[in-house]
């Protein structure tokens, strides 16, 4: 999943807000319909312009994107 050709910024799209590549649907429209509870299924309906592919790549990009921030938790030293 290469999921760095996902995503595009463009001035002239949306306001330059990350958008899927192809479509004029910004990741923060996908996050927030998952966010409210909304299936895979019914953003694809809702969004013509996406795949059922794309949407899950937006959660596997959210998800590492965590995963990177995220700070690792202290593990307890061993004396």
């Amino acid at each position: 999943m290469d999921l760095h050709g996902l995503i595009t910024r463009d001035p002239s799209i949306c306001g330059g807000e990350p958008t899927l590549k192809g479509t004029r649907v910004t990741l923060r429209t996908v996050l927030a319909s998952l966010a409210d509870g909304d299936s895979v299924d019914t953003i694809v309906k809702s969004f013509p312009t996406l795949s059922e592919q794309q949407v899950k790549e937006v959660i596997a990009f959210a998800a590492a994107s965590v995963q990177e921030d995220l700070p690792l938790p202290e593990l307890p030293t061993i004396s």
